[in-house]
């Protein structure tokens, strides 16, 4: 996005050691903090209670104690930048624009998404990806507006070539290749988003808050996992996911709900 290449710009020139403090630069406490606090200056005139006290106001659903780190971090950055007083103004003009225009695109973006699960959920087809384990309101609502009607793929096999997880293997003369590349053609989003699928699916969880029992999202698939461990392959996300994909196919044009394993 080209406003935050201009943000990133300026922040450089006003205070680049903040891109330190928070994990996500781009996250609201981090632009509403930076927008509070846009200098060095600013945030060495103020304490650690005060940079504490406005951090959490602007994420109250994090700990006091998570606040008083990232001020202290804020700190920390501050007294390293080498930006200690600004000299043009306009910069913090500009810094103070952008960060409203990202706050504005932000708070659209998540207006347009809850638009979109609300959509989705009206769909049969939704109800039908969200029956599988490790599947999400997120992860249903992409996969369905990447792969469109299931009628337009005749065979399991153009879906997951739509996706790019298809895998090729290099042969040439007498050399065949040992090891399976996917192509990475198609729909990066669709790839990208049943992996993430694949990694929810067969990460351990515990049944209930009450018992220590530990057992995965979703049975067939980390069974399935388990399977191609065992047989000495080494753990491919595409492989699982490639799996994952036939079976999205089986029960979309079947209009069958995901029977996991008892």
């Amino acid at each position: 996005m080209q406003t935050k290449l201009q943000f990133q710009a300026v922040l450089d020139q006003v205070f680049p050691e903040y891109s330190k403090v928070f994990r996500s630069l781009y996250s609201d406490v981090s632009l509403l903090t930076l927008q509070a606090f846009p200098t060095s200056e600013e945030v060495l005139k103020a304490d650690n209670e005060t940079l504490t006290t406005k951090i959490k106001e602007f994420c109250n659903t994090r700990s006091l104690q998570w606040a008083k780190k990232q001020a202290e971090k804020l700190l920390a950055a501050a007294a390293q930048n080498p930006f200690q007083k600004n000299l043009y103004f306009s910069l913090i003009l500009s810094l103070d624009m952008y960060i409203k225009m990202l706050l504005e695109y932000k708070k659209h973006l998540s207006m347009l998404e809850d638009e979109i699960d609300a959509l989705a959920k009206s769909i049969e087809e939704y109800e039908i990806i969200r029956s599988i384990p490790g599947v999400g309101e997120k992860i249903a609502a992409t996969i369905i507006s990447e792969i469109g009607e299931i009628e337009r793929y005749n065979h399991p096999k153009k879906l997951v070539a739509f996706a790019g997880i298809d895998p090729t293997v290099f042969e040439s003369g007498t050399f065949k290749g040992t090891q399976n590349r996917i192509t990475k053609r198609g729909s990066s989003r669709l790839r990208q988003t049943l992996y993430m699928a694949v990694k929810c699916a067969i990460r351990d969880c515990r049944k209930q808050k009450t018992t220590d029992e530990i057992i995965p999202r979703n049975k067939r698939l980390r069974a399935f996992y388990d399977k191609k461990r065992e047989e000495g392959k080494p753990y491919k996300v595409a492989l699982i996911a490639n799996k994952l994909l036939h079976w999205i196919y089986a029960l979309l044009k079947n209009k069958s709900i995901f029977q996991d394993l008892a």
